[in-house]
């Protein structure tokens, strides 16, 4: 059974960065008929937070994706020792002592003699009593993965054929000199033993996967399927690593950005496929193919998710946005009317509670001094109400016999002296729910 995860750090909110994640490893899920795990590294119990935990959840749950299972790397301590015990026992697990100071001293060095900057495994010449002085002056030493100096090689997803030489990578250091537990043998145990068969990330990750393939293969687990996708950027190709903070989803959200605008753009955004709004989760998973994404970095223009929005939200009848149009404070008896006028011109939800103002209030009016004699007229000719559908058309039939305008000089004048704006909604749709005529007529 296809089996996926997404696996965020519970130490912020999430992003639009960790989305594009999470959607691509849900969409092959979904698509097989598998297994989608939320898995929360929440192996730094200093930063992590169980805000954060809420906070990941309440996120994916807005935007519909939902999972089959939780799982916590905090709750599986003991399965990350028996590893490390494990690869301990296999002489591919070895305790290094350098300082930070000490490491980048030698990497300067190995640059200057132009040596790819690696760690020279010299922990491995040191005997048991030096090991035992170092513990004693500097404390444990952090435990490196004895990496075998060959070719690794995968197919990936989106990037293909993939070859790296692992004498080019240094041992990576799977636990820290405080006991904490890092990112790449965790991850490797939990793949392993949840059986995932997928796993989608980030391009930043490709190295990290060379050195957890053959982890895997030490531990006798199967590898799964690696994809890596390309890192966003802004509209302009800027980094977007300083303005992440900016695009969390919640942010996103409180803008009043609709999940489905949210999803069809990240479900095909650095595809070969067009952007296409779709109204329903069902549509992007069986439009997903992770094949059809390529390697180059993505930009991603956060006002590109307002259109989608806007036509998202023209696509909805009322009952899907009563709870909306009722804290804009449409009273229940006009909400059908007033939704069926507003859809069409609002770019977010926020916006009704400025057309039920121009409904409820009114505006001022925009009156040339050479129409004020013609509006005056045209107020005149007014029908008593209630007005409907009908009434504008109507209306305007009769100031037009009246007064002889017509086209621009006839409807814009009075759109401007209603409504205060040159445009807006259809004023058939809108005459009759403007208060201030309605209580006139």
């Amino acid at each position: 059974m296809t089996t996926t995860r997404f696996a965020p750090s519970p130490t912020g909110y999430i992003h639009v960065g960790n989305l594009r994640t999470a959607l691509m490893n849900y969409l092959i899920a979904r698509k097989a008929g598998g297994t989608f795990i939320l898995r929360i590294d929440d192996t730094d119990p200093e930063r992590s937070k169980e805000e954060y935990v809420d906070a990941i959840k309440q996120d994916l749950e807005w935007l519909g994706l939902h999972w089959d299972r939780v799982e916590r790397q905090s709750e599986r301590l003991d399965r990350y020792a028996e590893a490390a015990d494990k690869l301990r026992e296999m002489g591919r697990f070895y305790e290094a002592f350098e300082t930070p100071t000490e490491l980048d001293l030698k990497r300067k060095k190995q640059l200057n003699m132009g040596k790819p900057p690696v760690y020279d495994r010299a922990a491995l010449n040191l005997s048991e009593a030096e090991k035992d002085a170092l513990r004693a002056e500097r404390g444990n030493g952090v435990w490196r993965f004895k990496l075998d100096h060959e070719r690794i090689e995968w197919n990936d997803g989106i990037l293909g054929d993939i070859s790296i030489d692992a004498a080019s990578v240094s041992d990576p250091v799977l636990i820290r000199g405080d006991g904490q537990v890092l990112y790449t043998i965790a991850s490797v145990v939990d793949d392993t033993e949840m059986g995932v068969t997928d796993v989608v990330r980030g391009s930043d990750h490709v190295t990290n996967t060379a050195t957890q393939i053959q982890i895997i293969e030490a531990l006798g687990g199967t590898c799964p399927r690696f994809a890596h996708h390309s890192l966003l950027t802004g509209p302009q190709g800027e980094a977007l690593s300083k303005r992440l903070g900016t695009l969390a989803l919640r942010d996103l959200r409180e803008q009043g950005v609709q999940p489905m605008a949210l999803l069809s753009l990240m479900a095909r955004l650095g595809s070969s496929d067009p952007v296409e709004l779709r109204s329903e989760m069902a549509e992007l998973i069986d439009g997903f193919d992770i094949n059809r994404f390529g390697a180059a970095p993505t930009k991603f223009d956060v006002q590109d998710l307002f259109p989608l929005t806007a036509k998202h939200l023209q696509s909805l009848p009322l009952a899907d946005v009563v709870d909306a149009v009722a804290e804009a404070g449409v009273p229940a008896d006009l909400a059908e009317p007033f939704w069926a006028m507003a859809r069409e011109n609002i770019t977010t939800l926020d916006d009704l509670k400025g057309w039920w103002e121009l409904c409820r209030d009114g505006a001022e009016p925009l009156i040339a001094d050479e129409d004020r004699d013609f509006i005056a007229e045209a107020i005149a000719l007014l029908p008593e109400g209630p007005f409907d559908g009908e009434t504008w058309g109507s209306w305007t039939k009769a100031v037009k016999e009246a007064t002889g305008r017509k086209g621009k000089g006839l409807f814009m004048p009075l759109r401007k002296a209603l409504t205060g704006m040159e445009r807006g909604p259809e004023m058939a749709a809108l005459l009759p729910l403007l208060q201030v005529i309605r209580a006139r007529g």
